[in-house]
């Protein structure tokens, strides 16, 4: 029998190489399962225009982004990536995994399981709160055009101001980016900076520091919790 662990889906393709440092101090001897939704799509020549125009968004919808095998990036819509979340849930319940993360900000229907399924953006999200209060709140998310829907979730759910600066995390000077987007954030007046993604790494969280204030990593906070669930389902399963 495999050891039970924490299954991880990824809105774009496993392995994830970036996240693989990060993860193993968060995960509390837990084996690690990952999954991507796009494991089964092929990027490169004329298949690869095919698949990222089934992918896109739809249009007005607020896209999402994650990262290839390959390192490249890929704009994303939620209604084309939920069957294949399913599949990549599945996948890692196969494998063993006691309960499952989505490992994304971007705000999913339910998914369909036999264990727990866990969603990366409220556990960020209801972290925050807790930690920030009424303080007001910078957000850093990925792409421009995600701002409007960023700035207006999180103000929902925040008492305090709420304000949200751009910076692309696969971008070759990501850690610099994000460095000056906490930066322009904490001269606005924000108190704590979110990097409201789950390609923002450890390493553009210490860049991010430089900016003065206590900085949240989305990563950190989701995979922390979902460990310790699937921890506790592990210890009652049959």
């Amino acid at each position: 029998m495999r050891t039970p662990g924490l299954g991880m889906v990824t809105i774009g393709q496993a392995p994830r190489a970036d996240l693989a440092a990060d993860v193993k101090p968060w995960l509390g001897g837990l084996t690690r399962y990952e999954h991507g939704a796009l494991d089964g799509d092929v990027f490169d020549g004329e298949r690869g225009e095919a698949a990222r125009s089934a992918l896109a968004p739809d249009p007005g919808e607020p896209p999402l982004v994650s990262r290839l095998r390959d390192g490249t990036s890929v704009l994303l819509g939620h209604r084309a990536l939920a069957p294949r979340m399913r599949d990549a849930v599945a996948r890692c319940e196969q494998d063993g995994a006691a309960a499952t993360l989505l490992l994304c900000t971007g705000n999913f229907p339910p998914v369909p399981a036999r264990r727990p399924v866990l969603y990366a953006e409220p556990l960020v999200q209801h972290g925050v709160r807790a930690l920030a209060g009424e303080d007001p709140v910078g957000i850093v998310c990925p792409l421009p055009a995600q701002r409007e829907d960023v700035e207006r979730r999180w103000s929902g759910l925040l008492p305090g101001p709420v304000r949200v600066e751009p910076s692309d995390p696969y971008a070759p000077d990501a850690p610099a980016r994000a460095a000056a987007a906490a930066r322009r954030l904490a001269e606005a007046g924000s108190r704590w900076v979110v990097l409201d993604c789950i390609g923002y790494t450890e390493t553009m969280r210490r860049a991010a520091d430089t900016a003065g204030r206590p900085v949240l990593l989305a990563r950190a906070l989701a995979i922390r919790l979902a460990a310790e669930a699937a921890h506790a389902a592990a210890a009652v399963a049959p």
